[in-house]
């Protein structure tokens, strides 16, 4: 699991080369855009459980046969297990976000989870739905211009969208 400083460095390092120009401008854009990066995480984090909440209410109005009986959120424990899986997936979009790499996504949360929720007779393709719909209400909360460091914000919300993207391709 590594940040995009260290991957960066990490990559330099086996091939024994200097940072390049293009890499070193690469790492300074992302200092640059530092405040508008941590002011993206903390609206998600700060709206974690509205995101989670809504995006599972949405998912089970639409696909009903989930939470009724035979469903894989039918019963209080299961729909517990469902909602905590949404708020792991959100915590590691979190995460990479904040490295601005999908390595800690991928290494701890998505890896296996397709093999997981097949064995476990988990639909993946409602677990992307859920994914989608999370990754929706955090675009459109992180897109809230109030409180927010002034700027562009699109090539940050666009690589936000990318790890609900990756997660959501990671279950199906």
């Amino acid at each position: 699991m590594l940040d995009a400083f260290a991957k960066v460095i990490a990559q330099a390092d086996v091939r024994g080369e200097f940072l390049s120009k293009p890499q070193l401008d690469a790492l300074s854009a992302m200092v640059a855009d530092g405040n508008k990066r941590l002011d993206t995480v903390n609206r998600v984090n700060s709206n974690a459980s509205a995101i989670v909440t809504n995006a599972a209410r949405a998912l089970f109005s639409e696909q009903p046969q989930l939470v009724q009986p035979g469903g894989n959120a039918y019963t209080s424990r299961r729909m517990a297990a469902c909602l905590r899986d949404m708020s792991i997936i959100l915590r590691y979009v979190s995460y990479a976000m904040i490295a601005g790499d999908s390595s800690v996504l991928d290494d701890r949360c998505l890896n296996g989870l397709r093999e997981t929720y097949q064995a476990l007779g988990v639909p993946g393709a409602s677990v992307a739905v859920s994914v989608q719909k999370m990754k929706e209400a955090s675009v459109a909360v992180a897109n809230d211009s109030n409180g927010i460091t002034p700027g562009d914000c699109s090539s940050l919300i666009a690589e936000l969208a990318s790890y609900f993207d990756r997660a959501a391709v990671a279950v199906v």
